[in-house]
């Protein structure tokens, strides 16, 4: 039976993304709406620190934390259904990677969001970082795979 994400036992999602000098800032805005329920996007607020690359060249950090249980179910959901079956796999093979002190960390691709699509990404990504209740990894996976974030172990 599947946890219900009125009880579930994430405490808070942080959502972290850079807009550099070379995006347009209105792309990489609604890029990340599209990651968001859209019944809450207006209830998110991101704060904005303005920070320098390495060649000097200016970068905006967005950070935003959610703690409210309707948006984190909102939140989750919306991931749950819109990641493809196969980032879930890889997600679930390579959790190691994913999860540490209790979180699970997701990068999304900010082109693909761009586009409406969720999909996991490596390179300048929209960060997610799912903080759980709970620290032990096997929790965590057991958790995530009821919330439909990871695909269930075949083997």
């Amino acid at each position: 039976m599947c946890r219900s994400l009125s009880q579930a036992p994430i405490a808070y999602i942080d959502i972290r993304f850079f807009n550099h000098a070379t995006e347009d800032p209105n792309k990489v805005i609604e890029a990340v709406h599209n990651v968001l329920p859209i019944n809450y996007v207006d209830n998110i607020t991101f704060t904005r620190r303005n920070l320098r690359g390495h060649f000097g060249n200016p970068i905006t950090l967005f950070e935003a934390r959610i703690v409210d249980k309707k948006i984190i179910k909102a939140f989750v959901e919306n991931l749950s259904a819109h990641l493809n079956d196969s980032d879930k796999e890889t997600l679930r093979k390579e959790i190691d990677k994913h999860v540490e002190k209790g979180s699970l960390y997701v990068r999304l691709d900010k082109q693909a969001a761009l586009h409406g699509a969720l999909k996991t990404c490596t390179a300048d990504p929209i960060r997610v970082r799912l903080r759980f209740k709970k620290a032990n990894i096997r929790e965590i996976v057991k958790i995530c795979q009821e919330l439909n974030l990871l695909k269930h172990n075949e083997g």
